[in-house]
């Protein structure tokens, strides 16, 4: 008798159906696995003989081999255990041949019978939602599975739970939905001093969801600004909820697998390598781009990132997607994030103090400013100088206007902004539009116009830059409320395109 179970395997957070086959024949007692497991899923015959043995069974003297169908599809993680264990027992006649019929199957076995969490259990839920069929997953990420509508989840703490429900011994409850109820704390606008300008160019990016560079000496509240964007953002939509929080079940992120609706904030150090920024490993794992999915990407000291890991950006900040290609895998991972960037202007930092400035001056700038490409810089829609902070500025009372209030204009710039790509497929803010749309959001008077064409002329700004001017003053204008970008909007627009001249 061969007994059959359905399982996932991952590739990127696309969950594929798997057929676990499972045959116990007479021979000389053995256990064998095929069909391309890693060494997590080879090693799991083991942890099966000493979860069944926990509960009172024990192997059959017999030959036993499974098979994970498609064998050429790659099979890798711990939540084989499960499926594995209860092919066995229908193989065995345990369990009747039809218990498992309509279910996918997942979860890792504990030596002692317990069925221990997994990633990747929000993926499969909502696969099996889409196959319509029912869930078997470990109850500590029920809560996470729940959130797939229209499907029967079972969530048992151990193998013999679940055997006893299976034989109709008992009843298991369905989970419910979980949401991370951790009172979200974050960053007020109201600490920083001084950086109006810079507060500004916070607020339009935020609003239009555009990529942000700021540069500026040591200590001026680069870091600050920016610890602050998740803090005016407008919360994540459903959609985008179960997109991040996919990513971070696969990379087993999520907090006591509960759902939140914070907006991821990733701040890797700059010794991180183009794997950890972009994704990649010997099994191809989701990096900090996509970590931070619908959310913010902070690269603080910019240019002393490695050149490479720093070009690979350019593809995910153009196409919201990344593809993680290795001999053995080819992995597409959802990449589309908000960059902020900060860099002091020359390597000690004080290139506009004669009385702090290096000898070097202003060779160090160029040299170091360098070190990040041209079209890098080229897709990054804001550019800002954030000058030292005044002591006049320090002695001043806290600010009166914090990110709440921030918040708010951001909120409705957003809210004008959905419904007008309403009929537009992944478009939800001014940053994302491109081709037709752009042309037809963005009409300019003869002004603005002339004010645009002299810009690009004397800045010199390619084509990508053009539209990028033109969805930043998109989005000044959603701010001011205005239907139609004007020269006051424009011209704002392109101060914060203007490029900082080195001495």
């Amino acid at each position: 008798m061969v007994a059959h179970i359905g399982t996932v395997a991952f590739i990127g957070i696309e969950a594929r159906l798997v057929d676990v086959q499972v045959h116990v024949a007479s021979g000389l007692p053995s256990f064998t696995i095929v069909g391309l497991p890693d060494k997590a899923v080879a090693e799991s015959k083991e942890r099966v003989r000493a979860a069944l043995g926990a509960i009172g069974l024990a192997l059959p003297p017999k030959r036993i081999t499974v098979n994970l169908a498609p064998a050429d599809l790659p099979k890798e993680g711990s939540h084989f255990d499960l499926p594995i264990a209860l092919g066995i027992l229908v193989a065995m006649e345990a369990l009747p041949s039809d218990a498992l019929e309509g279910y996918l199957v997942l979860g890792e076995l504990g030596l002692d019978g317990r069925i221990q969490a997994v990633p990747g259990v929000l993926p499969a839920a909502l696969t099996a939602s889409g196959e319509e069929l029912g869930l078997i997953c470990p109850a500590a990420t029920g809560g996470e599975a729940a959130w797939a509508q229209n499907i029967d989840i079972l969530a048992p703490d151990n193998l013999l739970s679940l055997l006893s429900h299976l034989k109709g011994q008992q009843q298991l409850n369905s989970p419910e939905p979980v949401m991370d109820d951790t009172p979200e704390r974050y960053l007020d606008l109201k600490d920083i001093k001084g950086q109006e300008s810079a507060k500004r160019a916070l607020e339009v990016a935020a609003a239009g969801g555009h990529n942000l560079l700021m540069v500026g000496p040591p200590g001026s509240g680069k870091s600050m600004l920016a610890a602050r964007m998740p803090g005016i953002l407008p919360p994540m939509n459903p959609a985008e909820v179960l997109e991040s929080s996919m990513i971070d079940s696969i990379a087993g992120n999520l907090t006591d697998h509960n759902i939140s609706r914070t907006r991821p904030y990733r701040n890797p150090h700059h010794s991180a390598s183009m794997a950890a920024l972009t994704g990649g490993g010997i099994k191809a794992r989701p990096g900090e781009v996509s970590l931070a999915h619908h959310g913010v990407l902070f690269l603080d000291e910019l240019p002393e990132f490695q050149r490479p890991a720093l070009d690979s950006l350019r593809q995910p900040l153009e196409t919201g997607e990344v593809v993680v290609a290795r001999a053995n895998k080819h992995v597409t991972y959802p990449a589309r994030f908000q960059l902020v960037a900060a860099m002091n202007p020359c390597r000690c930092g004080h290139l506009d103090d004669p009385a702090l400035a290096c000898s070097r001056v202003p060779k160090c700038a160029i040299d170091y400013q360098s070190k990040v490409s041209g079209p890098m810089m080229d897709r990054i829609d804001i550019h800002i100088d954030v000058p030292a902070v005044a002591a006049t500025d320090l002695a001043l009372p806290q600010a009166g206007e914090g990110s709440a209030e921030v918040a708010a204009r951001v909120a409705t710039a957003r809210t004008i902004q959905q419904e007008r790509y309403v009929d537009l497929e992944d478009v939800t803010c001014n940053a994302e539009v491109d081709g037709e749309a752009l042309e037809e959001v963005c009409k300019l008077d003869n002004e603005s116009r002339d004010i645009l064409m002299r810009a690009v002329e004397m800045m010199k700004l390619t084509a990508r830059g053009y539209h990028r001017v033109l969805r930043v003053a998109r989005t000044i204008a959603d701010l001011d409320g205005a239907k139609n970008i004007n020269k006051v909007h424009i011209s704002e627009a392109v101060g914060f395109r203007q490029k900082r001249q080195m001495r």
